[in-house]
């Protein structure tokens, strides 16, 4: 007796069909889906290993188009921040609000918001972990998954 298996299929966020094992399809798109996935991935260049987030279609190091997702690390310290008290019309209604730059522990330095703490007890150095959520905004915006940090 002959069995024919046919090979596993998933879907993409886009519906198309892919084989199981297969990497998912280098995208932004791709990129918001694993934020709601709870994972914060970068495009690491296959070429060089210099990690992009947002991930892009060209290595800005070797030029390279060759990637493949890397998961990062949740967790880091504050090199940088400011504080935004003049902010664009969608987030008028969260001013003053921090802005700032994170080291992960994989060296990597990603901008973000800064949340779960008052601004007054900003402290450049001070650890900080990742989270997933969306922009509540009253005025049309986008509501696609957005990551912060917050006080660990």
């Amino acid at each position: 007796m002959l069995v024919v298996q046919a090979p596993l299929q998933r879907f993409t966020f886009t519906g198309e069909a892919k084989a199981m094992g297969e990497q998912a399809p280098f995208t932004i798109e791709q990129f918001y889906k694993n934020m709601l996935e709870g994972k914060l991935l970068g495009g690491k260049c296959k070429k060089c290993g210099k990690v992009h987030l947002p991930p892009r279609p060209l290595c800005s190091n070797c030029f390279s188009k060759k990637f493949e997702w890397t998961e990062l690390p949740q967790k880091g310290k504050l090199l940088t921040y400011t504080v935004i008290h003049v902010a664009p019309p969608q987030f008028q209604g969260m001013a003053p609000y921090a802005v700032g730059i994170v080291q992960l522990e994989n060296g990597v330095n990603i901008p973000g918001m800064i949340r779960g703490v008052a601004l007054e007890q900003i402290r450049i150095g001070m650890p900080l972990t990742l989270d997933f959520g969306t922009c509540t905004t009253t005025q049309p915006w986008p509501q696609w998954p957005r990551y912060y940090f917050k006080p660990m």
